[in-house]
């Protein structure tokens, strides 16, 4: 199946009370991981990758990884880009083969993320693309975004209707207490979404599709075992699963999941060569990673975003 745009996606999603997993991709065990597990439960799914991913690995390499993905599976599968800091990056992303691009505009003052905004869209969409864009700035680090908390703020209700209507942006992330990051919040400290903003918005843009960034839920099963094997993680709590479940039943139809996947790939790479320090074959150490990974993507798949059985 060719790659999609998350029109449609999103259009199915808000209806049927759900939301689409956007899983961070860097390698083919990364991505395998996440298309076998959307395969096994016949769900769609968004594979995205920020600046620094395509420095990583490539523009090339990873879109041509992604359609093989879609091929394979024959799955409607969206590229998307996370976090596009400028005009000229989702250029490049859309010319390139995305199907979905962020432009993250948050940081700048109102006027001048509309404006640039609005020229991404006006491009994107002259070309099939669809396009995310942000109100409001989540605190934390992530590749090349990196807010401190006095820096971080939530989503204003009262100006996301003027911010869609003169930008055109297909979807928009807020900002309603997720944070970037693996580090979320310290043992003690409750993490609490704003769903007050949520229902605000979502009586302000009926039917139209909100983000969540930084919404992994940080396993402790997984931070255990890199301690366990030689790591020095800190303890620390993602976002209860619960409280994205209930988002996902809301208006929310994009959930982006980067750490957790992070966390399960190098918990099962510590363990492997704790228990078998000889070996040397990636394919034998990358195998237990790329499992764990599906494991993960399955769970958040089933459980947190419900979307099981709706690529049909």
């Amino acid at each position: 199946m060719p790659l999609v745009t998350t029109k449609e996606m999103f259009e199915k999603a808000y209806k049927g009370g759900y939301a689409i997993g956007a899983f961070n991709i860097n390698n083919m065990e990364i991505i395998q991981g996440i298309t076998r597990a959307a395969k096994k439960l016949n769900a769609p799914v968004i594979l995205q990758c920020s600046a620094g991913a395509r420095k990583y690995a490539s523009h090339d390499y990873l879109v041509a990884m992604v359609k093989a993905a879609a091929d394979e599976t024959d799955l409607p599968i969206a590229l998307h880009l996370d976090h596009g800091p400028d005009f000229e990056t989702c250029k490049s992303c859309i010319d390139g083969g995305f199907t979905s691009v962020m432009i993250d505009g948050s940081s700048l003052p109102y006027e001048e993320n509309i404006a640039l905004t609005k020229k991404v869209v006006d491009y994107a969409h002259a070309h099939g693309v669809t396009v995310e864009g942000e109100l409001g700035t989540l605190a934390g680090v992530e590749d090349e975004v990196n807010v401190s908390a006095e820096d971080a703020s939530y989503t204003k209700p009262e100006q996301v209707e003027d911010f869609v209507t003169r930008t055109g942006v297909d979807s928009l992330a807020i900002a309603i207490g997720t944070s970037h990051g693996a580090y979320k919040f310290k043992p003690g400290q409750k993490p609490q979404l704003r769903f007050d903003i949520l229902e605000e918005i979502e009586k302000r843009l009926p039917g139209f599709p909100i983000v969540l960034h930084g919404a992994s839920s940080v396993n402790q099963e997984h931070i255990k075992i890199i301690n366990e094997f030689g790591g020095e993680m800190p303890d620390a709590i993602g976002i209860p699963e619960d409280m994205l479940r209930k988002a996902a039943g809301m208006a929310v139809c994009k959930v982006n999941v980067d750490s957790d996947i992070r966390i399960a790939m190098t918990a099962a790479l510590r363990k492997h060569f704790a228990e078998n320090p000889k070996h040397f074959d990636p394919r034998q150490y990358l195998t237990p990673a790329r499992d764990l990974i599906q494991e993960v993507v399955e769970h958040k798949i089933d459980v947190v975003f419900g979307s099981t059985g709706a690529a049909n």
